[in-house]
């Protein structure tokens, strides 16, 4: 039975995924004094451009997920900055030939599939990007019935990608005390940026739900974070209650909070509805986004937020 992993002081216990290898470039975390009056999102905007590139190398994360760091003349004027965690971009990938077939941009800055052809493409989050190093860090979950993962399985140096994006960045609210944060193993490079990027005194309560201990990271977090991992042993992903269930029994911040969740898109309904229905907060501080759907194919996440309050 799903049960949760809940180290008492700080550490994992044995079995555990080995720490997580070090980006080459860690973010730059906001501090208190920054980001004070910071308590609305905003939205920046940038062009949108289809990039071709080249996978540099991969590294092993856990059984399960595997980080890979793509590069490229096409790299330069990648969009990035701190305090966008949850920024991502669209990935194409080749087909049996070997090609990457990439979307136009139209002149009013959409993207149109060429020649009426029908793209395949998945959303990914920009885990980590070194505009020194022109290198651009994706990690990939692991998966044999997806896209994304059975590329990820076999990708090795010099593969090709199709990479377009990011088409916006939403800086998020950095100036509350406190915050929750909830994730499944999709969602886990965006809330790895999350700990790293808040300010080192925010008070943090943060689950990410994974199917065992070899799942876990030993992610990059301050003193005031506490992590907890919940395992869903052999249930389906997308399947189980674990986050809410873990989010109801927690304490409640007394000061201000701001929650954010990702992940499959049906499961988090029951997060909205707690924050926005049960306790009543604003729209404006309960973030909860669906990055994947049980049997949907190409997930646009803005058209499943819903209207749960």
């Amino acid at each position: 039975m799903p049960s949760p992993h809940i180290p008492g002081d700080g550490t994992y216990a044995s079995g555990g995924a080995s720490p997580t290898p070090p980006l080459e470039e860690r973010s730059t975390r906001m501090t208190a004094a920054e980001s004070l009056d910071d308590l609305t999102e905003k939205i920046v905007m940038h062009d949108l451009v289809p990039r071709r590139l080249t996978v540099l190398r991969t590294v092993d994360l856990t059984p399960r997920m595997r980080r890979i760091v793509v590069g490229g003349p096409e790299i330069a004027g990648f969009p990035h900055g701190t305090g966008r965690p949850t920024d991502h971009v669209k990935l194409f990938f080749p087909d049996e030939t070997g090609d990457v077939a990439m979307p136009e941009i139209e002149g009013d800055g959409k993207w149109i599939e060429p020649d009426g052809r029908r793209l395949e493409f998945r959303d990914y989050t920009v885990r980590a990007f070194d505009p020194e190093a022109g290198e651009l860090t994706l990690d990939f979950v692991l998966h044999e019935h997806g896209t994304g993962g059975r590329w990820a399985a076999t990708a090795e140096a010099g593969a090709p990608l199709g990479v377009l994006g990011p088409r916006g960045s939403i800086l998020v609210p950095t100036g509350y005390p406190a915050y929750i944060l909830a994730a499944d193993e999709t969602a886990l490079p965006a809330l790895a940026r999350w700990l790293e990027e808040l300010p080192a005194t925010a008070r943090i309560q943060a689950f990410v739900e994974v199917r065992d201990a070899s799942d876990e990271l030993d992610l990059e977090r301050s003193a005031e974070t506490r992590l907890t991992y919940l395992h869903r042993g052999s249930a389906a992903p997308g399947s189980t209650e674990l986050l809410i269930e873990a989010i109801r029994a927690v304490e409640l911040p007394a000061d201000p909070y701001f929650v954010w969740a990702a992940g499959e898109a049906t499961s988090l309904k029951p997060i909205r509805r707690y924050f926005r229905r049960e306790l009543g907060l604003p729209k404006e501080r309960v973030d909860i986004d669906g990055y994947w759907k049980r049997g949907v194919v190409n997930l646009d996440h803005h058209d499943d937020e819903g209207d749960d309050a």
